[in-house]
């Protein structure tokens, strides 16, 4: 479970590392006004100043400083949470965090222009903190840190009132997602799928939907799209049959026939898998007769290897398991 949720952690981590994606990102879940006019361009990460002073990091957590043309610089801090059971001091992780981003921020202001932090004017940058989960239970922490604190009542001038921007995938259906309309939603509806079964779900997307990302998504996506594909159905034990039937499309076709009826078809997909399972057993299992029954012809009838495997009609490339079979039973034979 843990290597699952590693590798999930870390295809998060390219989808939120790509500022393309990342850009989406806020502009499909953050609903304020001035993110829309956020570009892949304006960002910059800034994740590995932060993530070596915690413990318990997660390899997806990522810091952004967001560059507005025209604006001060935020921060942004996003941690995925994948697990099940909900982590409950998420409030007082991203308190750390904050702090120590705004901590970075003075060193830097002060460093350009020295005792800036100590003037009156000096202002701190917003940072908006934002917890994306894709579990399958309702998250239940909460979400102010106010009301995580003991006699939080009592003390309430006296404790930081911040609320962390809670992104909750079940809180979205599938006709929500395709409402967004762009690479990031293509990936969350594939993270939605939470059985091999629920994989039908993809053949009936909207056929709009199919065709303006087939349109809109940029070429140098792709690779990036078919890797994250290829973890977020691994993880929940998806046939390798099917993942390559869909990653293959996206690779030769293009997303416009990827989950076409043609070239994608889930039941026949398994159908035929474990068809091709059923025959290859059973041409095994008739093998392992013939060489059981070569070895005995050999070992009573003393005839040769050569003999015996025209017999049973045994192809050339079963000879040397023929052989060990002699070997391990300690039987003389003929090679001829």
């Amino acid at each position: 479970m843990a290597t699952i949720h590693k590798a999930k952690d870390n295809s998060f981590k390219l989808i939120l590392g790509n500022h393309e994606l990342f850009s989406e990102f806020l502009r499909d879940f953050i609903h304020i006004d001035i993110l829309k006019d956020v570009h892949p361009s304006d960002i910059e990460d800034i994740t590995e100043r932060f993530l070596p002073l915690f413990t318990d990091q997660k390899d997806s957590d990522t810091v952004k400083r967001v560059n507005i043309r025209g604006e001060n610089p935020f921060f942004v801090i996003s941690i995925v949470e994948h697990e099940s059971n909900v982590n409950y001091r998420a409030s007082f992780k991203m308190q750390q965090y904050i702090a120590l981003v705004l901590n970075d921020y003075e060193k830097e202001m002060n460093s350009n222009d020295n005792g800036i932090i100590f003037t009156k004017d000096f202002k701190y940058p917003p940072v908006l903190p934002i917890i994306f989960y894709d579990g399958t239970r309702k998250w239940t922490a909460e979400t102010n840190f106010l009301n995580k604190t003991e006699m939080g009542w009592a003390f309430e001038k006296y404790v930081p009132k911040f609320e962390y921007e809670l992104v909750s995938l079940n809180d979205y259906s599938i006709a929500d997602l395709v409402g967004f309309g762009d690479t990031l939603s293509l990936i969350m509806i594939f993270d939605k799928i939470k059985t091999p079964e629920e994989i039908s779900i993809l053949s009936e997307l909207p056929g709009e939907y199919i065709e303006q990302l087939s349109l809109n998504i940029p070429d140098s996506l792709k690779k990036l799209l078919t890797d994250v594909i290829t973890v977020l159905l691994t993880r929940i034990n998806v046939p390798r049959e099917e993942i390559n039937a869909i990653v293959d499309n996206i690779e030769q076709r293009g997303i416009s026939e990827m989950f076409s009826i043609e070239n994608y078809d889930v039941q026949e997909t398994r159908r035929l898998a474990r068809a091709e399972g059923v025959i290859e057993g059973k041409i095994e299992g008739e093998i392992r007769g013939k060489i059981e029954a070569a070895a005995k012809m050999i070992e009573h009838m003393g005839i040769s290897v050569s003999e015996a495997m025209r017999i049973l009609e045994l192809p050339d490339e079963q000879r040397q398991r023929i052989l060990d079979d002699l070997d391990n039973r300690g039987i003389a034979y003929d090679l001829k």
